[in-house]
């Protein structure tokens, strides 16, 4: 985007009137000459165009102007990736980074990635954005040197990124509130506080509160009949809080500390079969983390971050039923996870830079769940280490970066069945090449070799545990070409293109037995695709500015496993077509947000046939804000409206969406 900068010779004043001060005799510098202005045009070319990996952002600005509440109402705005939504406020959300799988991504927030070791996998709808600077997706990964080994490990990686203090006018506090009410009874109050505690110091204060009953009506499709229903059970109490403090220290070090504390009581409304609305399944969940994140640089050449964080968990699942002897089932667990990181950068010269990065967790899980065939909780216990040696160079218009991430993993079981100890070496390299001198196009390649280790569930959970799993194994291989900066008229844009093919073995699938459905290594997949990315700024007329931005996926993901009776069908949950787009009209009276969201069709199984068909689906938004000014405060008032057409779909079968829905917000600062 071409911007433009005046430059007033101010320096220059100041050094004439120092000047003068200090000499008796007349000359230039007794007088102030004030020559024209000069105007400076530079492209602002945005860094997922320039980066060597594919990668994308969502930024506060586009948070507020679209009425997103969400991480997971932010991720869906990204190409490649897919979001299972089992529907409602409550209803759990996880993502897939070209298809490969919710337990190859990583969640990081504030630099310190979010761990769920018991189930492996993160539900990225306990993440409000209420707070939030950004969030960036990395595939494959984050090119930058001073990451975790963890970050280095993923196949894909969503970063989540606060705001920091930020004081105005000589202010020493800062302070927010937010006020969120709209249809399924929904209330979400939040408070935010800083505070300047010295020239160095500062103190941040989170707290968000949530409550709706989420019930909504849909409707039932049941061969040529339909009949209009309620979603029951679908209920949500959240309360989470954060206090957060950054330090300075004379040499210039940093430190930044968190502690996170989330609570959840919600209710599980269960597939929609044969008319049955009863469902008494109940989930309880409380999580809390502290972290610490140390950065240090020592000269131009040498940097360390260090990193440290403790997570406890707790998870309480209920149902009553007849099918469970004495009718009631309740499951509790506790997982607690240790965590250090630490990471030394050199960088001899500006076109060359090294890191290592050694991470090192600690991972137990307690519960009063039976492992596979044996009375006695398995009490599970991992160790993991982490190596990543990452070296980046940089030459006129050649970019690469490559890395070798070293995994070792063991673990221990108070039963006799132990797996074994996991090794593996997995490489990346990424390549950048900048087409022309005067314009910021490039061509970017990447191979990335990752793999995941089976989560505690799916070697100990119930009779399905399978202690002999091997990790599944996927390659990434991507090519691609961006052009950012470029001027279309008045028109700014960005775009990317990305090919993508990744390959999967060993993939961990519940596989049937003789008796009951076991975890194994069973299957092949073969996954492709394209990501298109577009941004553009177009300025209409003084002070109206017309914002657009679009991505598109198309993606297909075919089983490969020899013999299987879904070789080469669709995968469960894969559209082949994905399209976002979204408008933002800014002008002095009001913000105008429009989005569009669509999915085609898709099948809830990998028969591929008209039963387990998922009809395609289009749903629209809309949002008003304008932000008020006063003397002594601001005021930022939302609206939306979202399903805009009162659509009715699904995303996984058998849980239906919510309807037409709107949502009121108004957010005071002082």
């Amino acid at each position: 985007m071409f911007f433009k900068r005046v430059i007033m010779v101010v320096p220059l004043c100041a050094y004439a009137v120092t000047a003068s001060a200090q000499t008796d005799h007349v000359g230039i510098t007794d007088t102030i000459h004030r020559i024209g202005e000069v105007t400076v045009e530079r492209r602002r070319v945005e860094r997922t165009v320039s980066t060597a990996t594919p990668m994308q952002t969502v930024d506060k600005e586009v948070i507020q102007q679209l009425g997103l509440t969400n991480l997971s109402d932010a991720v869906k705005r990204f190409a490649g990736v897919n979001v299972r939504d089992y529907g409602g406020i409550g209803g759990m959300k996880t993502v897939s980074v070209h298809n490969l799988g919710a337990h190859h991504t990583a969640v990081s927030y504030d630099g310190l990635t979010v761990s769920n070791t018991q189930a492996g996998q993160i539900d990225v709808g306990r993440f409000s954005l209420d707070n939030v600077q950004n969030v960036t997706l990395a595939i494959g990964a984050d090119d930058q040197l001073m990451q975790s080994a963890r970050h280095f490990a993923s196949a894909g990686i969503i970063s989540i990124q606060t705001e920091r203090p930020v004081f105005e006018d000589g202010n020493k506090q800062a302070l927010r509130v937010r006020l969120n009410g709209g249809s399924f009874g929904l209330v979400n109050p939040s408070l935010r506080y800083w505070q300047k505690l010295g020239q160095q110091t500062a103190l941040a204060l989170n707290g968000n509160y949530m409550r709706a009953d989420g019930t909504y009506k849909y409707t039932l499709v049941n061969g040529r009949y339909k009949t209009e229903e309620k979603r029951y059970n679908s209920d949500i109490y959240t309360i989470n809080g954060e206090a957060n403090l950054y330090h300075t220290f004379s040499d210039g070090s940093q430190l930044d500390a968190k502690a996170y504390w989330f609570h959840s009581h919600r209710g599980l409304p269960g597939a929609v079969t044969l008319y049955n609305p009863v469902s008494n399944e109940r989930l309880h969940d409380e999580d809390f983390f502290s972290q610490f994140l140390f950065r240090k640089a020592f000269n131009e050449q040498w940097q360390l971050h260090a990193r440290l964080k403790y997570t406890h968990s707790w998870t309480r699942y209920e149902d009553t039923n007849p099918k469970y002897k004495g009718g009631h089932q309740d499951d509790i667990s506790r997982q607690n996870e240790y965590y250090g990181s630490i990471t030394a950068g050199w960088a001899p010269t500006r076109e060359f830079g090294i890191s290592l990065a050694q991470d090192l967790s600690v991972n137990n899980l307690r519960n009063n769940i039976n492992v596979s065939d044996n009375p006695q909780p398995a009490n599970p216990d991992r160790v993991t280490s982490l190596t990543a040696l990452t070296v980046k160079y940089s030459v006129a218009h050649f970019d690469i970066w490559t890395n070798l991430v070293a995994t070792y993993a063991t673990e221990h079981v108070e039963i006799r069945y132990k797996p074994e100890n996991k090794k593996r070496l997995s490489p990346t390299v990424a390549f950048s090449y900048r087409l022309l001198h005067d314009e910021a196009m490039h061509v970017r390649l990447m191979y990335k070799s990752t793999f995941r280790m089976p989560s505690f569930n799916d070697l100990y959970y119930l009779r399905m545990g399978n202690t002999g799993l091997k990790p599944e194994k996927a390659h990434e291989y991507s090519v691609g070409l961006t052009w950012g900066g470029l001027k279309v008229g008045k028109a700014h844009l960005n775009t990317t293109v990305d090919a993508y093919y990744n390959d999967v073995d060993d993939k961990i699938v519940a596989f049937p037995s003789t008796y009951v459905w076991k975890m194994a290594n069973f299957g092949k997949v073969s996954i492709h695709g394209v990501d298109v990315t577009v941004s553009a700024d177009i300025p209409l007329v003084r002070q109206v500015e017309l914002l657009l931005s679009g991505a598109y996926t198309y993606q297909k993901s075919v089983d490969k496993t020899e013999g299987s009776a879904s070789y080469n069908r669709q995968l469960p949950y894969t559209p082949q077509h994905v399209v976002n787009a979204s408008l933002v009209v800014r002008t002095p009276w009001v913000d105008l947000g429009y989005s569009v969201m669509t999915q085609g069709k898709r099948w809830s199984s990998a028969q591929n046939t008209p039963e387990y068909l998922i009809k395609a689906y289009w749903e629209h938004t809309l949002t008003l804000s304008h932000l008020f000014t006063f003397r002594h405060c601001r005021l930022n008032v939302t609206g939306k409206v979202q399903n805009l057409t009162d659509e009715g779909y699904e995303i996984i079968k058998y849980y239906p969406m919510p309807g037409r829905s709107w949502n009121l917000g108004a957010t005071v600062y002082l």
